[in-house]
């Protein structure tokens, strides 16, 4: 077939799909089976960021590319850039100055039953290095990777309607309170009566679910020394007396905690860049209800909001789009815009991350954006170093990611302990003043397996 006769197939059926596609990417994919040779399909360059890339159909150009072993894109010209997987939902491909995003292909049943295709992609957007000259793509492997299947968790929400109590959350506080003595629970009145499905908002959200935990990367000989001569404390909230970190806010029951991280660490990094002078409030609720890189309430990646949507749309300020904790139509585009310059995972790729480097990049550009895997027991936590006691009540999901912002990290002068301090998005009455601190050195649930840093434009 033709190549631009299969675009045009293809788009035809990503247009009866993309309202589901923006609305939940159930797809699973690996780094093994991402890696290796692509070609990439591209339209016209003649547009602007407005593109709908559903409409589409002919093909102006082809690029092959290269993904290599670590994050090395190469293409047919012999031009070196990046790539990574965007977590396991899609990838970013620069090279020879020129962008490439896109969500992996995968379709649903009416059963829930998700075949994932990891050798393609939906149609998606690419542009040059200075947001110019958009275009629609689709990407292809030129080695055909197996169709998977796996069981979409959410299709059967029927568990989710369960109303917590009072009584099964004092039970397991008391048992938490019991076991061990690193931190303390207690029961959040605004808790008690809430569905399993609120929930699941407040942690994460369904959109920020995924089905296989990434480890730390192994720090290297060099690293370990670099990050031996840093202090052993440090908090962003206290410098010289200074605090460069914006006032907790709480999302409610809206599944918006990566909205709040990727704002909070624009918020945060702004202050730092300026010396604390530029102290902006930005909207959390202009990211739920107008970036298509998410899924509104239901949850979202920060890499996605404060990285791609930071520098391709850019953020608005709180005054804009007042937070609403629901979903809701995109308003106030029109207003003052907040961009971002640049944006990665801690360590370059997806995949990367671990506690030396993310001690550095901390110290370097400011508070930045960490996800971890929430259980029923974190959500009691009342103070102390936290760490999963393996107590809770059964979830027949595995852990959703909830994104927060990391502040500092310092050490138990009466136990050794080593710790991060992170910021919540669950207002002040909750952990100590909104803020928690986690085990660090382990990968607490999972908290040192994944970073995103920006540098916001101020």
């Amino acid at each position: 077939m033709p190549a631009h006769r299969g675009f045009v197939w293809l788009v035809g059926l990503v247009g009866l799909l993309l309202p589901g596609i923006w609305a939940d990417i159930p797809v699973n994919c690996t780094y093994n089976e991402v890696a290796g040779k692509w070609t990439l399909y591209e339209g016209s360059r003649i547009h602007n960021g407005s593109i709908d890339c559903s409409s589409i159909v002919t093909v102006a150009r082809k690029l092959r590319v290269d993904l290599r072993y670590p994050d090395i894109a190469v293409d047919e010209y012999g031009n070196h850039g990046h790539w990574t997987m965007i977590y396991n939902e899609g990838f970013e491909v620069t090279v020879n100055q020129r962008t490439f995003f896109a969500f992996f292909y995968f379709t649903k049943d009416d059963v829930g039953n998700v075949t994932s295709h990891c050798d393609r992609t939906f149609p998606s957007w690419s542009h040059d290095v200075t947001l110019r000259h958009w275009a629609c793509f689709y990407g292809r492997k030129q080695t055909p990777v197996m169709p998977k299947m796996h069981q979409d968790p959410f299709h059967d929400m029927s568990w989710g309607e369960e109303v917590l109590t009072r009584e099964s959350m004092q039970q397991l506080v008391d048992s938490i309170n019991t076991a061990q003595t690193s931190w303390t629970a207690k029961v959040y009145e605004n808790f008690v009566g809430k569905t399993r499905s609120e929930m699941l908002k407040i942690s994460g959200g369904k959109r920020s679910w995924l089905p296989h935990k990434i480890s730390p990367a192994r720090p290297s000989s060099r690293l370990q020394a670099a990050a031996s001569t840093l202090p052993p404390a440090f908090d962003w909230r206290n410098v010289d007396g200074v605090n460069f970190v914006s006032p907790v806010r709480d999302q409610g029951m809206c599944g918006s905690c990566y909205a709040f991280s990727a704002m909070g660490m624009l918020e945060a990094r702004l202050r730092v860049q300026t010396n604390n002078t530029l102290q902006v409030q930005l909207s959390p609720q202009d990211v739920v209800s107008c970036s298509k890189l998410s899924q509104g309430c239901e949850g979202g990646f920060p890499f996605l909001v404060a990285g791609k949507y930071g520098k391709e749309f850019g953020t608005v300020e709180e005054s804009c789009n007042p937070y609403k904790g629901r979903d809701g139509p995109c308003t106030g585009r029109t207003c003052l815009k907040h961009y971002t310059a640049s944006y990665s995972y801690v360590g370059g790729y997806y995949g990367a991350c671990n506690e030396e480097l993310m001690k550095m990049e901390l110290l370097r550009g400011g508070p930045f954006s960490v996800s971890f895997e929430v259980t029923s027991d974190f959500q009691h936590y009342n103070g102390g170093i936290y760490h999963h006691t393996g107590l809770g009540d059964f979830n027949p999901l595995e852990a959703v990611n909830h994104a927060v912002l990391l502040v500092g990290y310092g050490v138990d002068h009466t136990t050794g302990e080593k710790f991060w301090i992170v910021k919540n998005s669950w207002g002040t009455g909750w952990g100590e003043d909104g803020f928690f601190r986690i085990r660090r050195g382990t990968d607490e649930v999972a908290i040192e397996s994944c970073g995103v840093h920006v540098t916001p434009i101020p």
